[in-house]
């Protein structure tokens, strides 16, 4: 995420703080997304092993930066779409410099 330009002010005390879009999406919207991206089916090249499922107590997980906000002004500036776009972006990237034999920092 990047920054909204304000200054974060020193705290007295530490704290935890969640720094989350508040909105919730599956792996199968994240495959789906990056997927077509690179212009290939997901569920051609995935399997799916039910033994990874998170358990049925769980409804739903979502980031609530609800704190962050409050306490800094802290807001969400890229969206989940950009985000998958840049981090498939840097692995073709990454996969582009190691076939042609470029040095590659990880």
């Amino acid at each position: 995420m990047r920054s909204t330009g304000s200054s974060v002010a020193p705290r007295a005390l530490p704290d935890d703080y969640v720094l989350a879009t508040g909105q919730s999406h599956t792996v199968r919207e994240f495959l789906a997304e990056a997927a077509a991206l690179l212009d290939i089916d997901w569920e051609k090249h995935t399997a799916i092993d039910e033994n990874y499922f998170r358990p049925a107590e769980v409804d739903a997980l979502r980031g609530d930066p609800g704190k962050a906000r409050q306490a800094f002004g802290w807001q969400p500036t890229v969206t989940f779409h950009e985000l998958i776009r840049i981090m498939v972006n840097a692995d073709v990237k990454q996969l582009e410099d190691q076939l042609a034999g470029r040095s590659v920092r990880v």
